[in-house]
């Protein structure tokens, strides 16, 4: 299994100071979380798209490729690009390019994003969100696919034969499609044949084994070979579990009431974040033993091949967070790998 981190830059007021970062200073703090993530060993980082004041990621191929520069081994992902209000040539020339910088390390993860601010901003159309998300999702297929690109569409002007550079080092340049629990978006990535991230942010992980289900059927169907799956989740590690919860509760809190006043959602308590902190809760906070536990625990359900991490639902202080990718990566990944690798054994895979 791949084990890495995602990230959408958040910048916060931080627990311990209750003061908001300079961006620059949470971008260079970014940058090292990152250098150690290759160091120590994880398979990859994602950074997200937003386009809001408590976030620095509204650029995310920017952000990778200063991380490019700094890192050695460890792929580099949006996490995810909103594709329906952006162009996917440009999101398909930025991440070639990215992928040229890192030496063949670049993938693309595409949705439909969780916020709509960027399309009044980039002047789309919220009305036809589905329709245009699929409509450009077929050109970057294409784009992948062919140098030469003739092709018509309704929600982007045609493009008549051009070629399109430059191209990846990767061939094709890797492509997952993102979903929160959408049936058709699971079932599209599979007959897609491309991989499927599933993004488990509340309730119990078990309810979204069905998603995984329909991008197998998908696939199947469609008559492609069973497409790689990853479970994107929230959490944090901490040497005692009484840490983690400590450190990562009021930045989850932070966070999840803000946007718990746009949605109507409620406060969250500290007996709600702690009972989704437990072996069949969503979020995946606690010391090293219990984040083992319960990432077997959910391989168990969904047989996934890659488990990616978003310690930083809100902001903790970096040295925390430092420390909660070291443990992930030292204590954390070696065991997972060691036992998905034994049962792979003894199954005879």
């Amino acid at each position: 299994m791949e084990l890495g981190l995602y990230t959408f830059v958040e910048n916060t007021p931080v627990a311990d100071t209750g003061k908001t970062l300079p961006p620059e200073k949470r971008l260079e703090n970014l940058l090292e979380e990152i250098e150690l993530a290759d160091e120590a060993g994880l398979d990859i980082v994602g950074i997200g798209e937003h386009h809001r004041p408590e976030y620095l990621s509204s650029s995310p191929a920017v952000i990778l490729a200063a991380a490019a520069a700094r890192t050695k081994n460890i792929r580099l992902s949006s996490a995810v690009t909103v594709l329906g209000s952006e162009d996917p040539v440009r999101v398909f020339q930025q991440y070639s390019t990215l992928d040229l910088l890192s030496n063949g390390r670049a993938e693309i993860m595409v949705g439909r994003g969780s916020f709509t601010e960027s399309f009044p901003l980039f002047g789309q159309d919220m009305n036809n969100y589905d329709e245009i998300f699929a409509e450009k999702l077929e050109l970057l297929i294409q784009l992948r696919e062919e140098v030469q690109i003739n092709w018509k569409g309704k929600h982007r002007p045609s493009i008549p034969n051009r070629a399109v550079y430059p191209r990846p080092k990767q061939d094709p340049l890797p492509l997952w499609i993102a979903t929160g629990g959408s049936p058709q978006s699971a079932y599209r990535a599979g007959a897609l044949g491309v991989p499927m991230a599933l993004a488990i942010i509340g309730g119990q992980p078990s309810q979204f084994k069905p998603m995984a289900d329909l991008h197998r059927r998908g696939a199947k169907e469609a008559g492609h070979k069973q497409q790689p799956l990853s479970i994107n989740s929230h959490g944090f590690i901490a040497d005692t579990s009484q840490e983690a919860l400590d450190v990562a509760f009021p930045a989850f809190k932070h966070t999840m009431d803000r946007i718990g006043k746009e949605r109507g959602w409620p406060p969250m308590s500290r007996k709600q974040f702690e009972a989704s902190c437990t072996l069949y809760g969503a979020n995946v906070v606690g010391s090293p033993q219990q984040v083992i536990d319960k990432i077997l625990h959910q391989h168990e359900i969904f047989g996934h091949d890659r488990f990616t991490l978003q310690m930083s639902v809100g902001s903790v202080p970096h040295k925390k967070l430092l420390r909660s990718i070291e443990l992930f990566a030292k204590e954390v990944a070696p065991v997972v790998r060691k036992e998905l690798a034994g049962k792979e054994s003894a199954a005879g895979v």
